[in-house]
C-alpha cells in the first residue's frame, strides 16, 4: 500500500472514531471509539516514520500504545464503579453521581 492509501485509512478509522464518540451515549462505546481514534494516529505516526526513514514516528506510537492502556485500565474501573452504583454505562447518569 502507498502511504497516501493509509493516511485516507487512518482519516477513515478516526472519522468513524470521531463520529461514534460524539453520537453515542454508551460509557463502553465511547472509549472504544477513542481507542480507536488512537489506533488511527498511531497509524499516521509509523506511515510517516517509514516514509521518513526513521525510527521517532514508531517510538512515539509506542508511547501512544502505553498512555492508551493506562486510560483503559483507569476508564474501565470507573465505568465499573459507576455500574455498580447506577446499573448503567450510560454518560448521562454518569454526570448524576455525587460525593
Amino acid at each position: 500500500m502507498s502511504p497516501d492509501q493509509v493516511l485516507w485509512l487512518a482519516a477513515i478509522l478516526f472519522g468513524i472514531g470521531a463520529f461514534g464518540l460524539v453520537t453515542r451515549r454508551n460509557a463502553l462505546v465511547a472509549f472504544m471509539c477513542v481507542e480507536l481514534m488512537l489506533n488511527a494516529a498511531n497509524l499516521v505516526l509509523v506511515t510517516m516514520s517509514h516514509v521518513v526513514g526513521g525510527l521517532d514516528g514508531q517510538v512515539a506510537a509506542f508511547f501512544v500504545m502505553v498512555v492508551a492502556a493506562a486510560e483503559v485500565v483507569v476508564g474501565l474501573s470507573i465505568i465499573v464503579m459507576v455500574y455498580r452504583a447506577r446499573r448503567s454505562t450510560s454518560v448521562d447518569e454518569a454526570s448524576l453521581l455525587k460525593l
